[in-house]
């Protein structure tokens, strides 16, 4: 796959398919081989593409916090680079924060947004289910210095341990994730939490204007499933989804349910 020289870092990306572009933004340490049950559908229809964020996989991952915002950049510098002036914006768990911020800080550059699986900001009825802090052996008080005392394999092993509620899938994939964590060191996940971490986009939803699509899994264990009641409140005509029983990785677990969804939505009116 190429890469690219965009704000500062070299991007690895792939580009699939032919007409209006989508770009899929994966989630905390995910790369973008997390979009392989999507990419098979949705190429059918739409100038795709993927790339690995900041911190995974092949592309650079320099030392320091990471922020949505510098993530949102990345993802129009690429835009940029394969001269896509407009497209669909597509992100889910951290990849829909940052998806956030560009249709935030670019609207001119949206066409359509769908946000899966993500938070906005953290309060009572958004961000972190109980259940993870609990994982990592903190109580539902938890500070962001708490977060940072925790090993960040750790964060990241329980992260995908609570996607997953299906038995087959965690059987089949927390191996495989088990080495993909290992393999991008610590230097990258520390910088992908930290722009977790410093996520907040709440005062600024009500300025997206863009058809959106919030999406949501209604047993997601890793982030609490109102977020997204939170985030298609705030944002202007927004249509909210729930999938009855879906995990925080239910585009993979029920991927059937989540790519209709989206091409319903993207190819509407």
């Amino acid at each position: 796959m190429p890469k690219v020289k965009v704000n500062g870092i070299n991007i690895n990306y792939k580009v699939q398919g032919h007409g209006e572009p989508l770009v899929l933004i994966m989630g905390y340490s995910g790369d973008q081989t997390g979009w392989m049950f999507q990419t098979r559908a949705f190429k059918k229809h739409y100038r795709v593409i993927t790339f690995d964020n900041r911190g995974v996989g092949k592309t650079d991952k320099p030392s320091g916090a990471y922020s949505t915002k510098m993530m949102a950049d990345d993802t129009v510098g690429l835009m940029d680079h394969l001269g896509v002036k407009k497209a669909h914006i597509l992100g889910v768990s951290m990849g829909g924060m940052i998806s956030q911020a560009v249709a935030i800080n670019y609207p001119e550059r949206t066409n359509k947004l769908v946000l899966g699986c993500a938070f906005a900001g953290r309060h009572e009825l958004s961000g972190l289910t109980p259940e993870f802090p609990q994982a990592l052996g903190f109580g539902e008080d938890y500070t962001d210095d708490d977060a940072r005392s925790a090993p960040i394999r750790k964060i990241a092993d329980t992260l995908y341990s609570l996607a997953f509620n299906r038995k087959l899938y965690r059987i089949l994939f927390m191996p495989l994730v088990k080495i993909q964590v290992r393999l991008i060191g610590t230097t990258g996940l520390l910088g992908q939490m930290e722009a977790v971490l410093g996520h907040n986009t709440l005062d600024n939803l009500p300025t997206i204007t863009v058809p959106t699509l919030v999406i949501v899994g209604t047993k997601d264990r890793a982030i609490k499933p109102s977020s997204s009641e939170v985030i298609a409140k705030l944002i202007p005509n927004a249509k909210l989804v729930k999938v009855e029983g879906g995990s925080h990785a239910f585009f993979i677990e029920m991927r059937g349910r989540f790519n209709r969804e989206v091409l319903d939505f993207l190819r509407g009116g």
